[in-house]
């Protein structure tokens, strides 16, 4: 029997004693198999020792996703702290509410499993456990919220560090403030999101300790130079920090985790998506050859080749006449499946004279080459794409909200123009909208850009749900002539629009031929009784 306690009181002394012994030891217990320790892992492990023995008061760990972090410096980190001391308090924010109530619901039920109970007997409170909140009978606990949400009644740490004597690196510490992700990826290229997370910190959240020693540690991967790693780097708090990054690929070339992604699979990675990898896996968030678009791929030409099947010109409007310029690119299909940029037009001029631009390239593309304009939300929105459509009237004009932000509308062009799927006609522009390129997120401008991702939507056929505006030079049909008599307060745009899938033609007198009705312009259900053709017969 004595033997038997000797053993219990040294794996508790270890586990108290050894970080990297507690991660395994309990790993395996919740999940049934070992936790494998790589050396990114002894990374923050040693990093986050050095906090709780007070040498550290300000952390950031910068690592790419899925590589860990969460489950090693939250949950294993809080449980092990409470281990040590059952009075230690934790703030834990992160991104999203749901991801933050996740992660202290796993800490909980870490700490109220059977071994944890067996081993350290650490009681949570009955009256005070929830997922936003919950405390220990010895008074220490976490409250979980996003880093946008009320932290009220609660702080992190404690006011002194009262040391118990033990061997322990914990021995003393109080708990500290973790931030895991604090700002959501679709976040990232808004600067007002972007700026609100990072006052947010100095106005509120590192308010939230009982102490200035009382440590911040900030886990997250690198979204955007100015994210919140930046942000603290660059003095934003006014404090020095501690940083730890830790790139996918490693200054030899090998892979940081090669169970996780092979060098191989890393470097397809960074082929398909360069902006995005450099952030992410890399923790660069400005790649040293460029942002998401490779420029140096596009071919230059110096004619448009034979046998272009279709033309797309693509608009970005500028608000003002100071700011931003207002871009219309103009994109072709070859006969291959590449893409050519034939024309770019750039003016910063007023609303009017902007109009008039329109209409003229227009007329210089020809009927043949659609067109793709913005429409801003509200009633304003839809009263300029009225004015401008009747104002081309003979073309093929859409005009469609913008949707998502502006990396994730370039992305599916910038892929084509990274693996060399895109040729530029040679022109006085060229150099303009190479330099954009080259420099897009994070250029001044990117109206060009924009423009060129609306063409290339529009001519893949891949754009978000649209206003469809008719063709004011072709004559109303039956149908149309009805429903607009009959409910004359949806726009004209909408009647035009009206469809049903391909399969549903009438197909009962002679104007159906082939699959096709060649009475009506447009699709038509089943013994529809507005259609004159079937009524005639």
């Amino acid at each position: 029997m004595m033997n038997i306690d000797r053993k219990e009181i040294d794996l508790k002394a270890r586990l108290i004693n050894e970080f990297d012994f507690f991660i395994r030891y309990f790993f395996k217990h919740q999940f049934g198999r070992k936790f494998i320790m790589t050396p990114h892992f002894y990374e923050i492990i040693d990093a986050l020792v050095e906090v709780v023995k007070g040498n550290i008061t300000r952390l950031i760990i910068n690592i790419p996703p899925r590589y860990g972090k969460t489950a090693v410096a939250v949950k294993m980190f809080v449980a092990w702290v409470l281990a040590n001391n059952p009075g230690a308090k934790f703030i834990h924010l992160s991104f999203s509410d749901d991801l933050a109530l996740d992660n202290s619901s796993e800490i909980r039920e870490l700490i109220k499993s059977e071994e944890y109970q067996r081993i350290f007997g650490v009681a949570i409170r009955t009256d005070s456990d929830s997922k936003k909140k919950w405390y220990t009978m010895a008074g220490g606990g976490l409250y979980a919220t996003s880093t946008g949400g009320p932290i009220t009644g609660f702080g992190a740490g404690a006011k002194t560090r009262e040391r118990a004597g033990t061997n322990s690196p914990c021995d003393g510490f109080e708990g500290c403030l973790i931030l895991d992700d604090p700002l959501k990826p679709d976040d990232a290229f808004s600067d007002t999101m972007r700026s609100r997370i990072n006052t947010r910190f100095n106005n509120t959240i590192a308010s939230r300790v009982n102490s200035p020693t009382t440590p911040i540690i900030v886990i997250m991967q690198r979204l955007h130079e100015n994210d919140m790693t930046g942000f603290l780097l660059e003095g934003g708090s006014g404090e020095e920090w501690h940083h730890v990054c830790l790139s996918a690929i490693k200054p030899d070339g090998t892979a940081l985790w090669p169970e996780m992604h092979t060098i191989e699979k890393l470097r397809a990675m960074e082929q398909a998506d360069p902006y995005t990898f450099a952030g992410q896996y890399m923790q660069i968030p400005s790649p040293l050859a460029g942002g998401i678009i490779k420029p140096d791929n596009i071919s230059v030409v110096q004619a448009i080749p034979h046998g272009v099947t279709e033309w797309v010109r693509g608009w970005d409007f500028a608000a003002s006449t100071t700011g931003d310029f207002t871009a219309g690119a103009k994109i072709g299909r070859l006969a291959d499946g590449r893409c050519i940029i034939a024309d770019m037009v750039r003016i910063r001029v007023s609303p009017d004279e902007r109009d008039a631009a329109l209409v003229n390239t227009a007329a210089r593309d020809g009927d043949n080459c659609r067109i793709s304009i913005p429409q801003d939300p509200g009633q304003a929105g839809l009263t300029q794409v009225k004015y401008l459509v009747r104002s081309l009237s003979g073309f093929s004009v859409k005009a469609t909200p913008e949707s998502g932000n502006k990396v994730v509308r370039a992305e599916p062009f910038a892929a084509q123009i990274n693996v060399g799927n895109v040729v530029m006609l040679k022109a006085d522009w060229n150099d303009a909208l190479i330099s954009e390129m080259r420099m897009f997120p994070n250029g001044t401008f990117d109206d060009q850009v924009d423009a060129l991702s609306r063409a290339f939507s529009m001519l893949i056929g891949n754009e978000p749900a649209m206003i469809f505006i008719p063709d004011v030079s072709k004559p109303v049909n039956p149908v149309q002539a009805r429903i607009s008599k009959e409910m004359p307060g949806l726009p004209s745009g909408v009647i035009d629009a009206i469809q049903v899938p391909d399969g549903n033609f009438c197909g009962n007198c002679s104007a159906y031929s082939e699959g096709k009705c060649l009475d009506r312009g447009f699709l038509v259900a089943v013994r529809d009784v507005g259609c004159q053709s079937f009524i005639q017969r």
